[in-house]
């Protein structure tokens, strides 16, 4: 496929920037205007083989501006439901590369939806990033079944949340809040007995107990 070079705006670049913490550059382009500049190739994409898919993957998001590992990421994304085992396995150390909270969380979306296609991945996916030694990987593993509502398996959510019940970390803490918050809208009896029986965070706690 063609390679797509996104065209921006140095103020909003710079916004974003400041925004992000100046963890990466960006090349300045707002969501909407980036989905419509990548929107052919997004298209595209789904057209192509698996194997070239991979490489379109790796090559924008290895760039340097944050835009493209979006694109990266949403290539992943738009193509989930064709992607065989060898293909979605190949995407996780993605996630320990240039991570933050935006790339992770758009990781999750990924993962997710790919186990919500194949249940029977879940225990194995559940258990790969629960015992990552890298946070942002563990954070997949915690909300991996954000979306999954009474398809929960709360064996496996406790389980993760519980291999980092004690770890100081804010997006860890913040990621058990939310992963808590959101099941408590499907399951409030759930959460309810399982802050009050394990010795959560301030943070993990208040965020779980939102909607309670």
């Amino acid at each position: 496929m063609k390679k797509i070079k996104f065209i921006g705006n140095s103020t909003v670049a710079s916004e974003q920037e400041r925004y992000m913490k100046h963890h990466f550059k960006f090349v300045g382009v707002k969501k909407p205007e980036q989905m419509a500049q990548s929107k052919e190739i997004l298209s595209e994409s789904k057209k192509i083989p698996l194997s070239e898919l991979l490489e379109e993957i790796d090559y924008y998001y290895n760039q340097e501006e944050r835009e493209y590992q979006y694109l990266a990421i949403q290539l992943a994304l738009k193509n989930v439901k064709r992607l065989d085992k060898q293909a979605i396995f190949s995407l996780v150390p993605y996630i320990s590369q240039k991570s933050w909270w935006d790339s992770v969380d758009f990781w999750r979306m990924v993962f997710g939806d790919y186990v919500a296609t194949h249940p029977e991945t879940l225990e194995k996916f559940a258990t790969l990033f629960k015992e990552d030694q890298n946070f942002w990987v563990r954070r997949i593993g915690i909300n991996l079944q954000l979306k999954f509502k009474e398809k929960t398996n709360t064996t496996l959510l406790e389980t993760a949340i519980l291999r980092d019940l004690s770890t100081d970390e804010f997006f860890i803490q913040k990621a058990i809040g939310w992963s808590l918050r959101e099941f408590s809208k499907t399951n409030p009896k759930w959460v309810k007995n399982f802050i009050a029986t394990h010795s959560l965070s301030a943070l993990a706690k208040r965020e779980g107990s939102k909607y309670l």
